[in-house]
């Protein structure tokens, strides 16, 4: 048989509107084109239809099933066609949640009037249309959206939120009473949460194992609230959902029942209808409808069909209506309102006749009944025979239904009708006509009392003659072996029957006959048979001496010397009956069975017949020998895992078997000791264990008729672990950090497995389990927090031992020193002390720190106790420079980063030099004023002056002097001296004296003079702007 077929829908809705048809399809296994399919439809009622493709055409509601050839039936597929009009668009959405994270999508589907997509779909984000004009609208930002499907109304309105919160709980669009809800949490991608927690109303939700997602079974009123969910992020902190209320909706109301009519006239048609509906978001809901009497379902039970159709009404059909609809998938059932409907009765009455009226004859009962139908109670019977004059006259009244005449007569001739009476109305009955007819005796029936036809010999027997029917006179006559034994003539016409009564001589075939001038009737013959009481029976063994092996067949044989079959034998055992046996033709009785060990003990038999109480057999003794069974040994030790020097006791039990049974102790097949039983039961053995009574043990039951050997225990001896010894082993003798040490423990006693624990301070550090005994190693690279003292603990379940301590220092190399340079002023000057402080952060102490200047050592300190070192200096020109420092503490030796060190050196007490071209100078002649200072960091700026008079500046950016020209003029007579500044401090010179002589009238010495003046103060205020930005340079690089 192939498998069962799956049945596919066009378009996929199991609900549509009435007028749109939707396309089955048969979807067999290794379907061919040219097969034929069977479609069935209907619960009850199938309807068989064929169509040569695996296609159908369906515009009816029902439920559809098919069948290829060869196949199974496949599961059914209900269709509703519905009549209900949607009142406006709807939106269904992809998945059943409105809160996503940002970055996600959504599609949005727009319906209206046809399972089919509209013709035209407009789509609104707000009260902004979307360009988007097909049915199927993909969405990922947050808002209100809606949709109008061809020229229905708007629909409600969808709010969905793509929110950038890093927690959000998703929940269902609509929950209706009945639905699995289903509320999920979800964390944002990369989001981690230790715990999470559902709360309704703010009262948290027990959940296990963090689940993030709550399951809510049969939605109704009780869940509504308001829900969110809340966790721990690993990284920072708490984070909540945004909040999902629940409002449980009704799935559909109340039904209403509708009726044809409240009042039907009896055998009229009434049809019922359920009324209901399911709103527009869940049409895809299917109802089943059923209709009740008086709580009693109607018709076929649950349909998907709300109506039902009822051909016609009885009287019995009145009572109290309602319907029920509920839901294919959900727990959702509701019940309408009660209604009464009576049904109208139209009366039908009617006279039955038993025997027939064709087939009544005198001597016969006749019972005559009226029946009506369709009139409720109480109703009295009135009884009427018609006389020739056809005037009724009342002849019974009752309240039963039933007339009897007990004898007909020639006088009970005549028409007869009944009357029916409920208080309200009254209905007569058709007339029937009885006419007695004469009849010959039936075959009369012969019956002997004792009933059973058996009786002592000389004890009174009854023979009773008895006919059914026929016209007096009878006579009768009695009848042993056809000899004739009475006659009986019935001189009056009531008798039916006639006795005798005779004493019982004769075993025989007895019979009668009756006759009343049509020919004697024949009865069948009846046996009496003479009893003899039985005599005590005799009980015998087919053992003769009585005894026997467990599951030998054995027979007890009854037998008694006289007396009637059948004859019942009975057999015992102490009382308790075994079986029974009935012989019908006399001798003995026999019964096997197979003996068990309960079977030993007294037997009797009885024997009874018809005439006799039980007569009782002597008793019989039997033994039955049974067997020892298989012993059982169990071992009884004062703890679970046994230890050394414990006392152990070997019980053993064989549970069947014949005493006296010996019992023997085996260690390894070593015989341990040996015990008698004399009564039964078990047997002990009792020693103190050493660690040689490991291995396994068994005992032997035997007593003399078998032997058997126990089940084997296996008995192992533990052994407390000694104290264990602890060994560091490490790859040199001062151990480094980052170095890689093994602790070693091991205990030389113990028995396996054996639990190490390493400590270190009290502090563990790991567990081994060395599950055959021996060491076990515990491994780790040392960092500086590895100092300190380390033991191992051990245990084998008996006793836990700790070892010696052992002490382990770890020495650090030094990390990379920190030169730290510590002066009393941001830009250093000539003679300030200055602090080179050297330190490493990490580094086993002592270490050894040495300063640098250009890679000249300054000096060394030593930290005794780790921390850093210092070198004080006291600053000249020279120490200008690259300063470093090296720490060591003999692990490893590290180097600072380089430190500058710019000293800066106040300027000395400038030189004023002029230099004329001549001893003494005139006016006209070019005269250099030349300042330097012998000592000072550049740039230095120099003033030159004449008679206080600033005539300009000059700047020697790398140090040296300047010099200024001058034009003389006699005004340049007098005194003259300059000015050195870099910033730490201005020295004037000493002042020159100047003499001009031979003044000339010419105008060209003032020109020159004003010429190079206006020069010269166009070079001062450029030296002066480089000797700020030297200045400034200078503190921003300090």
């Amino acid at each position: 048989i192939a498998p069962k077929p799956v049945i596919s829908l066009h378009p996929p809705w199991t609900t549509v509107f009435q007028g749109e048809t939707v396309n089955l399809t048969c979807n067999g296994f290794h379907f061919c084109a040219s097969e034929k399919t069977k479609w069935y439809s209907g619960h009850t009622n199938r309807k068989e239809r064929e169509t040569p493709g695996n296609t159908l055409q369906v515009h009816e509601s029902g439920s559809y099933r098919c069948q290829v050839q060869g196949s199974l039936l496949s599961n059914p597929v209900i269709l509703t066609f519905s009549t209900v009009t949607p009142s406006k668009s709807m939106i269904s959405l992809q998945f059943p949640w409105t809160v996503f994270f940002q970055g996600e999508s959504m599609d949005l589907t727009c319906k209206g009037f046809s399972s089919h997509s509209p013709q035209t779909t407009k789509w609104y984000l707000g009260r902004k249309e979307l360009k988007n004009r097909t049915s199927t609208l993909n969405v990922h930002e947050s808002g209100d959206y809606k949709c109008q499907a061809d020229d229905l109304p708007e629909s409600n309105t969808v709010h969905l939120d793509f929110s950038k919160a890093s927690l959000i709980l998703q929940g269902p669009l609509d929950v209706f009473e009945g639905e699995s809800v289903l509320l999920r949490c979800r964390a944002r991608a990369k989001t981690e949460l230790n715990t999470l927690v559902f709360y309704k109303n703010n009262e948290a939700l027990i959940l296990p194992n963090n689940n993030p997602e709550l399951h809510i079974s049969g939605a109704n009123l009780e869940h509504n609230g308001e829900y969110y969910c809340a966790g721990y992020k690993e990284t920072c902190c708490a984070a909540s959902s945004n909040t999902v209320r629940i409002q449980v909706q009704v799935l559909f109301p109340r039904p209403v029942l509708r009726t044809s009519s409240d009042k039907p006239i009896e055998g009229s048609p009434l049809t019922l209808t359920c009324e209901t509906q399911v709103p527009p978001q869940r049409s895809d809901v299917q109802l089943q409808f059923r209709f009740l009497r008086n709580s009693q379902t109607l018709g076929s039970g649950w349909s998907s069909s709300p109506e039902l159709q009822i051909p016609a009404m009885w009287r019995e059909d009145s009572g109290f209506y309602s319907c029920q609809a509920k839901t294919l998938t959900l727990d959702v059932l509701k019940e309408s309102q009660k209604s009464s409907i009576s049904v109208e009765i139209v009366a039908n009455v009617q006279i039955n006749t038993v025997p027939a009226l064709e087939s009544v004859f005198e001597g016969q009962t006749l019972k005559l009944t009226c029946s009506v139908d369709r009139l409720p109670g109480p109703i009295t019977f009135s009884w009427y025979k018609r006389d020739k004059q056809r005037k009724g006259t009342k002849i019974h009244v009752a309240s039963e239904a039933e007339f009897r005449i007990s004898m007909v007569k020639a006088s009970d001739a005549g028409d007869y009708y009944c009357e029916v009476n409920n208080s309200h109305r009254s209905f007569t009955s058709q007339l029937v006509t009885i006419e007695p007819r004469k009849a010959p005796v039936s075959r009369p029936v012969l019956t002997l009392n004792p009933a059973r036809g058996q009786a002592r010999k000389g004890a009174q027997v009854t023979f009773h003659c008895e006919v059914q029917s026929g016209s007096p006179q009878i006579r009768y006559q009695f009848f042993r072996e056809s000899v004739l034994l009475q006659e009986i003539g019935a001189e009056q016409w009531k008798e039916r029957s006639a006795s005798i009564s005779l004493p019982a001589e004769h075993s025989g075939n007895y019979y009668c006959t009756a006759d009343n001038g049509y020919g004697p009737q024949r009865s069948e013959a009846v046996r009496l048979s003479i009893i003899t009481p039985v005599s005590r029976p005799v009980l015998t063994l087919s053992t003769p001496k009585g005894q026997v092996l467990e599951g030998t067949q054995v027979t007890l044989h009854c037998e008694v010397q006289r007396g009637s079959p059948p004859i019942l034998y009975k057999f015992y055992h102490e009382y308790v009956r075994l079986g029974r046996s009935s012989i019908p033709s006399g001798g003995g009785a026999s019964f096997d069975f197979s003996v068990t060990a309960e079977h030993s003990g007294k037997y009797y038999c009885t024997a009874e017949n018809s005439f006799s109480s039980a007569q009782r057999s002597e008793a019989v003794i039997l033994s039955v020998l049974v067997p020892v069974s298989r012993p059982v040994l169990t071992l009884r030790a004062p703890r679970e895992q046994t230890v050394e020097g414990d006392m152990v006791e070997l019980y053993c039990e064989a549970l069947r078997g014949s005493p006296p049974i010996l019992y023997k102790f085996y260690h390894e097949d070593i015989t341990l000791g040996s015990s008698t039983a004399p009564s039964g039961g078990g047997m002990s053995f009792r020693f103190s264990l050493t660690a040689k009574h490991s291995g396994n043990y068994f005992c032997e039951a035997s007593n003399g008729v078998q032997t058997q050997r126990s089940n084997t225990k296996t008995l192992s001896v533990t052994i407390p672990v000694s104290r264990p010894v602890l060994t560091l082993r490490a790859p040199r003798e001062q151990t480094v950090e980052g170095d890689m040490v093994e602790l070693y423990c091991e205990a030389l006693r113990g028995s396996p497995p054996i639990l190490y624990k390493f400590y270190h301070e009290d502090i563990t550090l790991g567990s081994s389990m060395a599950p055959s005994g021996g060491g076990m190693s515990f491994r780790f690279s040392l960092t500086a927090k590895h100092s300190g003292n380390y033991f191992c603990e051990i245990s084998n379940g008996v006793q836990t031992q700790r070892s010696n301590t052992m002490t382990l220092s770890v020495t650090i190399p030094v990390s990379r020193p920190v030169l730290t340079l510590r002066a009393p002023r941001e830009q250093t000057v000539e003679g300030d002390m200055v602090e080179l402080y050297c330190e490493a952060l990490r580094g086993s102490p002592p270490i050894q720190y040495k300063f640098y200047h250009e890679d000249v050592t300054l000096g060394s300190s030593t930290a005794p106790s780790g921390g850093g070192a210092s070198f004080n200096l006291s600053l000249t020109a020279e120490h200008s420079g690259n300063y470093s420092c090296v720490a060591d503490n003999a692990l490893e030796i590290q180097h600072s980063e380089v430190v500058t060190l710019n000293v800066t050196v106040p300027v000395s007490h400038p030189v004023l030099t002029l230099r004329t071209p001549r001893a003494q100078v005139v006016v006209g002649d070019e005269v250099e004023l030349h300042c330097e200072a012998l000592r000072g960091s550049p740039p230095i700026l120099y003033w030159f002056y004449h008679e206080d008079v600033t005539l300009g500046n000059s700047l020697a950016p790398s140090g040296g002097g300047a010099s200024f020209h001058l034009s003389l003029t006699a005004e340049h007579s007098g005194n003259y001296s300059c000015e050195a500044d870099n910033g730490l401090g201005a020295q004037r010179s000493e002042a020159v004296t100047l003499f001009i002589t031979g003044l000339t009238e010419s105008r060209s010495g003032p020109v020159a003079s004003g010429i190079t003046g206006g020069l010269l103060s166009g070079v001062s205020l450029v030296a002066a702007a480089l000797l700020l930005h030297s200045w400034f340079s200078r503190k921003a690089g300090g």
